[in-house]
């Protein structure tokens, strides 16, 4: 890994302003449009024979997630060398394949290299349950999101079906955790696992964002205060005014 040679410390100051003045812009744009996100990939497609050639260097576990994912819902919108993206396919907002994995021991040894997006809301309060149930369900407070990362559909589907049983109080965390062992075992048995089949809540298509408040107005305004006066004085590296 090469060294870093620069950092946001070396920006110039009218640089950072003007970086911060065209996201400002850029959010209040899409505010009056009544939008909280852009999806432009989702506009986008990859041809199956490009997504083919890409995988095929692949290791054999995040190439097998690949081709399923390509099985079911066909050609993606985006790729890389190394993931594959795809929008609005079945109940999912977003999928993602990598050919670069995790490694993950609950509930038993494998790797994590598809990742799954729903729009869901969970409460502030209940984050932390949600990442002890499983370090692998990942909440967006900004985005609304929630996703399961794992090895397979199936296995995101339970995770999600049980993090929405923790959310609505439904299962305690260790509740949770022994159900998801046990329901994974019966899938991959060929039992009935109906948590690893579907996803059993209504899914929600947007309205679960929070954008937060802004609380930077009046430390904007000294920080700025102060940049004048550092240049009055010859603080800032440049001669007294």
């Amino acid at each position: 890994m090469s060294e870093q040679t620069s950092g946001p410390g070396d920006i110039p100051t009218s640089e950072r302003m003007a970086t911060i003045a065209a996201a400002a812009a850029d959010a209040m744009g899409h505010k009056a449009k009544g939008e909280h996100e852009t999806q432009h990939g989702a506009m986008l497609a990859v041809p199956l024979a490009e997504a083919e050639r890409i995988i095929a260097g692949w290791p054999e576990a995040p190439q097998k997630g690949a081709r399923q994912m390509l099985e079911q819902y066909g050609p993606p919108n985006e790729a890389t060398p190394t993931k594959l993206f795809w929008y609005h396919r079945g109940p999912w907002k977003r999928i993602l394949v990598t050919r670069d994995v995790l490694t993950h021991n609950f509930p038993a040894p494998h790797s994590d290299y598809l990742t799954q997006w729903i729009d869901y809301k969970v409460p502030v309060e209940l984050v932390d349950a949600i990442t002890r149930y499983d370090g692998s369900c990942l909440i967006d407070r900004t985005a609304g999101e929630a996703a399961a990362r794992c090895d397979s559909e199936a296995a995101n589907m339970i995770t999600l079906n049980l993090m929405h049983d923790i959310v609505t109080g439904a299962k305690t965390v260790e509740q949770a955790r022994a159900v998801y062992a046990e329901n994974m075992a019966a899938y991959m048995m060929g039992r009935s696992a109906p948590l690893a089949e579907r996803l059993l809540f209504e899914v929600p298509q947007g309205g679960t964002e929070d954008p937060d408040e802004s609380n930077m107005g009046g430390a904007t305004v000294r920080q700025a205060a102060g940049k004048v006066k550092d240049v009055i004085t010859g603080r800032d590296g440049e001669p007294p005014r």
